[in-house]
């Protein structure tokens, strides 16, 4: 909990102008959707119960297709509810820009992961973290810190046009 309070924090005390990837704008606007309050609403944006499928691949999925992102080539997937069937997609990348698909391990087996969007990276206590906005985390659209020495892969878009705005603050 402190670190999701911090991390709030953090954010909202942002710059007055910054840069937002328009694939992000959208992810934004579904912050505090929760699985329980907001059933039906991520229903009709994932196409799936969020009560009865791990949905973090069909939150990034959905943003991706709801920002026409789509339509550029690569977001065909072989399991669209595979958070590491995003390992495939666009280009790897060693260091991550906001917008960016953060791929992370879940659990003990080789097929579970957690996917989201990277928005910037903190140093807490010496260790390096990912703010990562995604779905299901906590049963809900938000951000969450996750470890950088963990991450299984950076994807960027290959085209990388990511249509960026300016937002004020």
């Amino acid at each position: 909990m402190r670190i999701l309070i911090l991390t709030c924090i953090f954010i909202l005390s942002g710059c007055s102008v910054t840069s937002v990837p328009a694939h992000l704008e959208t992810a934004q606007s579904k912050l505090g959707l929760n699985e329980y309050q907001h059933r039906t609403v991520l229903y009709e944006f994932l196409a799936v119960d969020p009560r009865r499928v791990e949905w973090c691949a069909a939150f990034v999925n959905a943003v991706i297709s709801d920002s026409q992102m789509n339509s550029l080539s690569d977001t065909d997937h072989h399991n669209p509810l595979s958070a590491r069937s995003w390992l495939d997609w666009g280009e790897e990348v060693d260091t991550p820009k906001a917008g960016d698909i953060v791929i992370f391990p879940r659990g003990n087996a080789e097929w579970q992961g957690h996917v989201g969007f990277y928005l910037s990276s903190i140093q807490l206590d010496g260790t390096e973290y990912y703010q990562i906005l995604g779905g299901n985390q906590n049963n809900s659209v938000s951000i969450v810190l996750y470890s950088a020495s963990k991450s299984l892969g950076i994807r960027r878009h290959k085209k990388h046009q990511f249509k960026s705005k300016l937002r004020r603050r």
